[in-house]
Parts: structure tokens; C-alpha cells; sequence
């Protein structure tokens, strides 16, 4: 059976709180761990992050990078020339097929198909972006565009 003699405290709970300025003979006496004089030994002192004592600190030595980055990515630019080359006709152009055939890299970002070159396949395009000038050639190749 347990008895007040044998109650203990947990195992940790007991942390004594660091008593300072109470003389040399207790350790943290005189100075009360603050080291002598200087801007950090004052009460009430706080020192920003990033000071230097007063000289230009570095991270305004530094020049700071200009200009704006979108944090959408751009799509990927193709042209039909390259799709009349690597796609038969009949096949459906969309960002899987256009990994498989080695045209673009990742199918997680988006594509568009420009104008530049001419198609006499009939394509099917899927999940792309197209520009005027590419619809119209690909419409007019009997292509189709969902």
C-alpha cells in the first residue's frame, strides 16, 4: 500500500529556478551572468534581429534582386512542325502523349500549341492551349479540338 513516505515527485518536475544577483558566493552573483558592462549587461535591453553594432548591416550591403516572378509557371510553347513530325495521323495530342513522344517533360504543367509551321494531319488535340493562328491550321487539317 502506498504512504505519504513513500510519495516522490516525478521523474523531472523538480527544476529549481536559477536564483542570480544574491553575492559571488553563489555563482551568479556581481554580474548575475551578464558578463561585464556592455549594451546586453542593461536592463530593458533588446537587440534587434540582424544588428551590428551600429555599422550597415549586411543584409542592406547587399543588392536586392529586381523585377517580378510569377509564382504561376509559363506554358510550355510548342509548335505544330514539331507535332507533324512525331505524331501520325489519327493520334490525339495531349500533355501524356506529348511526354511519351519526348516533347515536353513534365505533363503536370500546361502546354500550348502555337502556329508556327503547317499540319496536314488531322489531329486531336486534349487539355491544350492553342493559339488563333494554330486553331485555324489545325481545323483546316480536319483536325479537332475538345
Amino acid at each position: 500500500m502506498l504512504e505519504l513516505s513513500q510519495l516522490k515527485p516525478y521523474k523531472g518536475s523538480t527544476r529549481r529556478r536559477k536564483v542570480i544577483g544574491r553575492g559571488v558566493g553563489s555563482g551568479h552573483g556581481t554580474f548575475s551572468g551578464r558578463g561585464a558592462k556592455g549594451q546586453k549587461a542593461r536592463s530593458g535591453s533588446s537587440i534587434p534581429v540582424g544588428f551590428e553594432g551600429g555599422r550597415m548591416p549586411l543584409h542592406r550591403q547587399i543588392p536586392k534582386k529586381r523585377g517580378f516572378k510569377s509564382l504561376s509557371p509559363k506554358a510550355q510553347a510548342l509548335s505544330l512542325a514539331d507535332l507533324a513530325v512525331k505524331f501520325s495521323s489519327g493520334e490525339t495530342v495531349n500533355p501524356k502523349n506529348l511526354v511519351n513522344k519526348g516533347l515536353i517533360k513534365s505533363q503536370l504543367t500546361s502546354v500550348k500549341i502555337l502556329g508556327d509551321g503547317e499540319l496536314a494531319k488531322a489531329l486531336n488535340f486534349e487539355n491544350v492551349l492553342l493559339s488563333a493562328a494554330a486553331k485555324a491550321k489545325i481545323e483546316k487539317a480536319g483536325g479537332k479540338v475538345t
